[in-house]
């Protein structure tokens, strides 16, 4: 496993550390703007993560497929990858 890929799995078990306590704060009954604090957290942890795949996918994956004359492969990820970040 390289550097990156290790560095994804620590991001990601800290954000599963993260729901975990979320799930503690709804069973314990804690003041909603308190969960909703830790839900926004979460949703930028996942939204981080997200954006280095998404840079490691253009900047190696997609070079990689224009470079052997996938050009029309390339264009339909990035487009889909464009209309998910969206949503």
């Amino acid at each position: 496993m390289d550097h990156s890929n290790r560095s994804l799995i620590r991001r990601l078990k800290i954000i599963e550390g993260q729901v975990r306590g979320l799930q503690e704060l709804v069973s314990s009954g804690a003041y909603c703007i308190d969960v909703i604090t830790q839900t926004s957290a979460v949703k930028q942890a996942l939204s981080n993560v997200e954006d280095i795949l998404l840079e490691h996918h253009l900047g190696h994956c997609t070079i990689k497929q224009v470079r052997a004359g996938q050009t029309e492969k390339a264009k339909q990820e990035i487009l889909k990858v464009y209309q998910l970040k969206r949503r």
